[in-house]
């Protein structure tokens, strides 16, 4: 994806361009691709998610829920199904359909630029405004939230979440930060049911997006 608002496919030998799909109006922020067409799945500024056939190297369908640019995409490594992020909204489709299937409340965080989920269905997202979110994959329920400090020197503008991932353990989060720095997080390995109490009914959860959603 690039600023010329095109998804181009190359091939590593060769160093080749094979496709070049044209279709959105504007940045091309974030890609993911996944084994099951559409393969190639893209979100760009002009707030609309494309999906697209590798094969015939061309537009499958554009999904335009979004009121705001879309910067981050990421897929569920369990599941045929991903969630993207925008300043407006997080929200969750399903992989081959591109059938909308949750809206996330975002609440009060910023502008979402980065979003990672890892195997145990964790999904997270990181703000501008250099909040941390940990969301249910599953309801879409914020169970923690939390603001990074920015390292000694910095501005307290540079408390912003660039970039994230989770490790292959999936324990682990790495976050790269505007205050030049990467962070390294873990799971409190000390908290329990009782000093983090979380009043939240998981299935009552999921019952309520879905009617928030229609």
């Amino acid at each position: 994806g690039s600023r010329d608002a095109s998804v181009r496919v190359w091939d590593v030998r060769s160093k080749q361009e094979i496709h070049r799909m044209i279709g959105h109006k504007d940045t091309v922020q974030s890609l993911i691709v996944q084994s099951a067409e559409p393969q190639i799945i893209s979100g760009s500024m002009d707030s609309t998610i494309k999906m697209w056939d590798l094969v015939a190297g061309k537009e499958a369908m554009t999904l335009t829920h979004h009121k705001k640019g879309v910067r981050a995409l990421v897929r569920n490594p369990r599941e045929l199904s991903f969630a993207s992020g925008a300043a407006d909204v997080i929200k969750k489709w399903e992989g081959r359909s591109g059938r909308l299937m949750l809206n996330l409340k975002k609440g009060d965080q910023g502008i979402v630029n980065t979003l990672a989920c890892n195997k145990k269905d964790v999904l997270f997202s990181g703000g501008d405004d250099g909040t941390l979110n940990f969301y249910d994959w599953r309801s879409g329920y914020r169970y923690c939230q939390f603001r990074t400090t920015p390292q000694p020197g910095s501005l307290e503008s540079e408390a912003c979440v660039l970039a994230s991932a989770f490790d292959v353990t999936g324990t682990r989060l790495i976050t790269a930060e505007a205050d030049k720095s990467i962070k390294i997080w873990r799971e409190d390995p000390a908290a329990t049911e009782q000093s983090h109490p979380v009043a939240w009914d998981r299935d009552q959860a999921v019952r309520d997006a879905m009617v928030e959603r229609f």
